[in-house]
């Protein structure tokens, strides 16, 4: 389904900056994408992924915590406390 997917927008995409219908025709599919975009079903499935993907993120970085080199560990002990004092999703837009 994801490359099903990709695959759509690449197209839509390729069609949109390869189209010679005008500009016209290009507002038109503007407006779609802007109004698929504003949907809140689709809203929400996006910042359900944005969340799952953090928790998996989390979650690998646990796991791999103790093998990496202390380097590397600091930087994400730094990321984290910096986005822990932020309170602010890195993943999500601001508006």
């Amino acid at each position: 389904m994801r490359y099903r997917l990709t695959f759509v927008s690449g197209l839509a995409i390729g069609y949109v900056l390869g189209a010679r219908a005008g500009r016209e025709r290009y507002e038109q599919i503007r407006k779609g994408v802007r109004r698929i975009a504003e949907n809140p079903a689709v809203r929400n499935a996006g910042e359900a992924a944005a969340l799952s993907s953090r928790q998996a993120a989390a979650k690998a970085a646990d796991a791999v915590q103790g093998r990496l080199p202390s380097s590397v560990a600091d930087r994400v002990r730094t990321a984290r406390d910096y986005r822990a004092r932020a309170g602010s999703d890195w993943g999500a837009e601001a508006h």
